[in-house]
Order: C-alpha cells, then sequence, then structure tokens
C-alpha cells in the first residue's frame, strides 16, 4: 500500500496533465457552421457562396483567470511588503480588444522613514477591495509571418471601485496591536484633519463604518505564455491610481497634496472554459491573417478563372501541342492532335470506309478499302440478295426484341440506381432472345473529350451488361463518337456483329470514374 507521502506527488502530477491537456480546436476551419452564432448564419452562407467578401467571426471562449503576488501602496509612508490575489474572466472582442472582470484582495502595511518630514506619519496597515473592469489590447496577435501566436503582450487601462480601510499606529488605539481605524483625520495631525472620509461601508467600529468606497483607474501591461490551447501562464504589473484628491491609503496626507496608488505584481494561470465543439480559442490567440494567407497558399475559397487554352481545330487537343492544327470537325485524334489511322493503311479514320483493313490487303483505295478480292461465298450471296432470290430474312436469323430503353447520364460516366435497373431489365429480355445482338450507341463528336466521353460511357454499360448481368461479349457491339444527345447511350437490337471493345481514342482524357 503507497504512503500518504507518495500519494501527494501522484495527486499533483495528475492535475498538472489535466490542466495541460491540450483541446486541439486550434485555428479556426472558415467552413465549419457549428462555432458560428445563430445569428451571423445569413453572413456565413452569403460567404460561402462567395456573395459576402467576409468570414464571420466564430464564437469564442471565456478565460478564466487566477493571480497572486506581491502589493504595495505608493504614497507618503514607505510601503511594506504586502500581497494580492485574485479572480476574473476575460472575453474577448475581436482579435486584438478583450474586456475582462475581476475581483481582487490586497493587504499592505507601511513603516515611516527614519528621515525627513515624518513627524506626522504612523505605522499602518490596510485591507483592500477591488471590483475591476479592464480594457485590454493584445499587441502581437496579427502577424504576417507566423501562424497563432504562442504569447499574448498586452496593456490595458480601466476602471475600480475599491473598498479600502487603513489603521495606524496609535498609543491609544483600541484594535488589535495597538491600532486605531483611520477615518480621514488624526487627532492633533496637522496634515490629516482636512479629509475627513464620510463615504463609508462595512463593520462599525465606535458607530462608525470602516471601509471607505473610494474610485481608481487602472493601468498596466502583461505578458502571457501558451502552455496549450487550454491553459497558459502570464506576468502582469497594474497600477491602480485613486480618483483625484484622495492621498489617505497609507493614513496620512503629505503636504503636496498627490494621490496614493496600488501596485500590484501577479503570476497569473489562466484557463480557457467553454465548449470547444462550439467555441474556438478566445481570438487573441489566433492570428486574423491566417485565412489570407491559407488561401493565398492553397485556395480553397476565391474564385478562380477556370483556364483557357487556345484549340482552333476544337479536338481537344491545344495549339502549342497539337501536331495537326486543322483536323476536321468530329475527326478521331491520337494524343498529339493527329487524325488516327486504326489500321495504318494512311487513310485517317474519318475517311476509312473499312476501320481494320488487314495488311495483306494493302495499299487501299481512297476510301480506304483494301484490295483483297472478295471470298467466292460472300460474292455469291451478295448476288442472290441483290437479284431477290434471298430475303433479308433468309440470310440471317431476325431479331424480335424490339424497342430498348435509352440509359441517361448526368455529367459523369457512372452508372446511378436507375441505370442499372434499366440494364438489368435489357439483360433479361436479350437473354430471352438468343437471335438477337445490341448495339451500345454513344454520342458526342464536338471534341477530343466529348469523343473520349462517349467511348466511356459505352465502355462501362458494355461492362456492366457483361460482368454484372452475364451477358457474352460477343453479343454487344461498341459504337461511339456519333451525333446526338451526349449525355444518352442507347441501346439497338440487330442481328450485326461487331466489336465489342475498341481502343479508348483519347487515353489521356480518360475519365477516373
Amino acid at each position: 500500500m503507497l504512503k500518504m507521502k507518495n500519494w501527494i506527488p501522484a495527486l499533483l502530477l495528475l492535475l498538472v496533465q489535466q490542466l495541460a491537456v491540450a483541446q486541439n480546436n486550434g485555428t479556426w476551419d472558415w467552413r465549419d457552421s457549428s462555432k458560428v452564432a445563430l445569428k451571423n448564419l445569413p453572413q456565413h452562407n452569403e460567404f460561402m457562396n462567395n456573395e459576402n467578401p467576409y468570414p464571420v467571426k466564430p464564437r469564442n471562449q471565456w478565460e478564466l483567470g487566477l493571480g497572486v503576488g506581491p502589493s504595495f501602496i505608493l504614497g507618503d509612508v514607505n510601503a511594506g511588503f504586502g500581497y494580492t490575489g485574485s479572480v476574473s474572466a476575460r472575453k474577448a472582442l475581436g482579435h486584438v480588444f478583450s474586456i475582462r472582470g475581476s475581483l481582487a484582495g490586497a493587504w499592505n502595511r507601511g513603516t515611516p522613514s527614519a528621515y525627513g518630514l515624518t513627524q506626522d506619519q504612523a505605522q499602518y496597515k490596510s485591507q483592500s477591495y477591488l471590483l475591476g473592469f479592464d480594457l485590454i489590447a493584445s499587441l502581437n496577435t496579427a502577424s504576417y509571418y507566423r501562424g497563432d501566436p504562442k504569447s499574448n503582450l498586452y496593456v490595458l487601462v480601466g476602471y475600480s471601485l475599491i473598498g479600502h480601510r487603513a489603521l495606524y499606529k496609535d498609543p491609544a488605539g483600541q484594535q488589535s496591536g495597538g491600532y486605531s481605524v483611520f477615518y480621514g483625520q488624526r487627532p492633533g495631525m496637522e496634515n490629516t484633519n482636512n479629509g475627513l472620509i464620510t463615504t463609508m461601508f462595512g463593520s462599525t467600529v465606535n458607530n462608525r463604518k470602516s471601509y471607505a468606497i473610494l474610485h481608481g483607474v487602472n493601468i498596466g501591461l502583461g505578458y502571457a505564455y501558451k502552455i496549450s490551447d487550454k491553459i497558459n501562464l502570464g506576468i502582469e504589473q497594474k497600477f491602480v491610481v485613486t480618483a483625484p484628491g484622495y492621498d489617505y491609503l497609507d493614513a496620512w496626507k503629505g503636504g503636496n497634496n498627490s494621490n496614493d496608488f496600488f501596485s500590484f505584481t501577479t503570476l497569473r494561470l489562466n484557463i480557457n472554459i467553454g465548449n470547444r465543439d462550439r467555441k474556438v480559442q478566445p481570438l487573441y490567440w489566433v492570428n486574423p491573417n491566417n485565412y489570407l494567407y491559407g488561401e493565398i497558399n492553397s485556395p480553397r475559397h476565391m474564385k478562380l478563372p477556370k483556364v483557357s487554352l487556345p484549340d482552333g481545330d476544337r479536338d481537344g487537343v491545344t495549339d502549342q501541342f497539337d501536331m495537326e492544327p486543322n483536323t476536321p470537325a468530329g475527326a478521331p485524334v491520337d494524343s498529339h492532335g493527329v487524325s488516327k489511322d486504326t489500321d495504318g493503311d494512311g487513310i485517317p479514320d474519318y475517311k476509312d470506309k473499312e476501320l481494320l483493313t488487314p495488311q495483306k490487303c494493302f495499299p487501299v483505295n481512297p476510301e480506304g478499302i483494301g484490295n483483297c478480292p472478295e471470298p467466292p461465298c460472300c460474292k455469291e450471296m451478295r448476288d442472290l440478295i441483290a437479284a431477290g432470290a434471298l430475303g433479308a430474312g433468309n440470310n440471317k436469323p431476325s431479331c424480335t426484341i424490339g424497342a430498348l430503353p435509352s440509359v441517361q447520364f448526368k455529367g459523369t460516366t457512372k452508372l446511378n440506381k436507375d441505370a442499372q435497373t434499366i440494364l438489368a431489365a435489357v439483360a433479361a429480355r436479350l437473354k430471352a432472345n438468343p437471335n438477337c445482338n445490341i448495339k451500345v450507341i454513344g454520342y458526342g463528336t464536338t471534341s477530343k473529350s466529348a469523343q473520349q466521353q462517349s467511348w466511356d460511357r459505352v465502355n462501362v454499360v458494355i461492362k456492366y451488361l457483361v460482368e454484372k448481368q452475364g451477358i457474352a461479349e460477343s453479343r454487344l457491339l461498341f459504337v461511339y463518337a456519333q451525333d446526338g444527345d451526349a449525355n444518352v447511350v442507347d441501346l439497338e437490337g440487330t442481328t450485326d456483329q461487331g466489336p465489342y471493345a475498341v481502343p479508348a481514342p483519347h487515353p489521356n482524357l480518360k475519365s477516373n470514374n
């Protein structure tokens, strides 16, 4: 069993760890509407839609502060060492200015100097309570050369409502230690008989209130260093100057009628409080230039003009890379903008009436048809058909599958649920009509990208019928880059046969879908 002396360090370590846990809410993501106040949502939506150039200020956490340190009354009587403690709550108004309310207590003392005109002075001690309100300006939040600040240098100005009770050493004193309560005058003392304090509160001594109500002006500066997104440690020097005409904090009024004032030097522990899922850190810990530099480095919100490169023949290859700048409209081209010649017969595909002429049939005529003689069987069949001896029905089995639905695409090459349902029904009809094949026809001829998209859409339909519906590849005819609606792939029953797969016309433009 651990001894008590071992438990104490363990508990202290656990407390420090809990205080130092970072909230990790970091810099605000301007797209996160969960940290936007309801009243600011209209502006946030306008900003997201590029209708308003200004982002919305997010909700931010409060800062709870605890301070402790030495305290002095700087007046006519030599100040002794005193101490002060305070608790405060601070709220950011923006990235620079914030307001803070605080409640502080101070316990001071002083002893007359052994030299100089001190014959009227007496040893004193005092108790003070200060209710303060400060406007704080952070000096180093915004920066063009770093992200969120790790430290916060600030100045402050404000107001304090003070309750002050002073006691002075008196041979006739009836308070503990031989002290008397100071009411703004002391019997026989020249420099204190004209400052009777009439505004008093608190406990009663000799039927008179013993605390004076005073007003003060706060000025000061401080420095805080962020330990984590939740806590920071700081040091602050603050002066509280009493209202004009009051020179009695040290229970003695000087001949020069100067005001006495407090000096507080405090070490501070500041803790951010509030729901971190709905609020960011106090804004004086967030650099307001983060959004600007983030957009410059990696734009996510700016409206950037679409890059437009000249393409005179509209074949999908820009002029600077196009090796055939005058390709006819709709002609399939390769990645260099040159008209494709699939069979290499010297006749571009857009003129070639026989796209796959065997090399043994070269050379070809101006229409791309090879010089190989027609097989006798085919010639005889053609002659019989021409003579009317054979009808189309006698030539090959007819297809009675009827009209088939089209597949619709909307700006993509993926099949949606509706398209898959249509293709499943087509596959069922195709299986019920074994004499039928299907032409899968895609459209788009205006540019290389349109031709490639037409190829992509036909390819995805054929792939789905083969892989998902079990249709034989030999029953599907690949037809693309036809004139028509580019967002439609038509399905047409036929007894013809043809390639179920052809090379992509522009692989460099192939869809990633």
